[in-house]
């Protein structure tokens, strides 16, 4: 039987490797997007031609909207989609120092990157009983940096939820998390800036997407391991070596 993943943000960036990566697997892949329905709807299509005896689908919902999050899953399996996988890609990243933090900044980030991962992983949890999850924190996690205050602190905090859930679920469900460092630029930045970035970092380079994919790798095909965390980071997270 074929495996299906519902990947969050998975039409753009990241989240469109990843989707790229499970399908070239054998995976059916449910793409799920927010405001990007061209790009979900033109991947779901590229997808299903390339991989004809696969499914593909694209769901929208926003996740800083709760009761859009608590309708994913149920939704899916209404209509018998069973999940295999939950990757939980999907985050907002804005920047705010502790004093400069409004409400409003903090809600949006806790919105999105904690509490919208909280609530998939209970309904995958409870609809689904057995297979993976895969959290994406940040190799910010390990740093008391405040210049992204709320959002680090989101981060910090799913990396706990990882935990938790690893704890509670097994050994039914494998609950892990990935910590990205200098992957991508920014969208209104080029490969340049990614570099200059990557000369603060031990490996002296950006990583791309590839330790990305293979941490993934590892994980689904490492069936003993749950509760860990993989630093994909080029070794970002254990500080700068001066």
């Amino acid at each position: 039987m074929i495996r299906t993943a519902l990947i969050t943000g998975a039409s753009k960036r990241i989240g469109r490797s990843l989707t790229e990566h499970l399908a070239e697997k054998g995976w059916n892949v449910v793409v799920h997007y927010n405001s990007s329905a061209k790009e979900a709807n033109e991947l779901v299509e590229e997808l299903k031609k390339k991989y004809p005896d696969q499914e593909f689908r694209a769901e929208q919902a926003n996740l800083a909207e709760t009761d859009k999050v608590v309708a994913l899953i149920p939704k899916l399996a209404a209509r018998n989609i069973k999940v295999d996988l939950l990757v939980n890609n999907a985050s907002v990243f804005d920047r705010g120092y502790l004093k400069g933090t409004s409400v409003e900044l903090f809600d949006s980030q806790m919105d999105v990157n904690l509490k919208a991962p909280f609530f998939l992983i209970r309904d995958f949890a409870n609809y689904f009983k057995s297979g993976n999850i895969i959290n994406f924190v940040d190799t910010r996690i390990t740093s008391n940096v405040s210049n992204f205050a709320a959002y680090s602190i989101s981060k910090k905090a799913l990396w706990e939820l990882t935990k938790m859930a690893a704890l509670e679920f097994a050994p039914d469900i494998r609950v892990n998390a990935i910590a990205p460092g200098v992957t991508l630029p920014p969208e209104d930045e080029d490969e340049d800036y990614l570099d200059k970035l990557a000369q603060g970092i031990p490996m002296k380079k950006p990583g791309g997407v590839e330790p990305i994919l293979k941490s993934l790798d590892y994980i689904l095909e490492n069936d003993h391991l749950t509760g860990q965390l993989l630093f994909a980071d080029g070794g970002e997270n254990l500080g700068k070596n001066l």
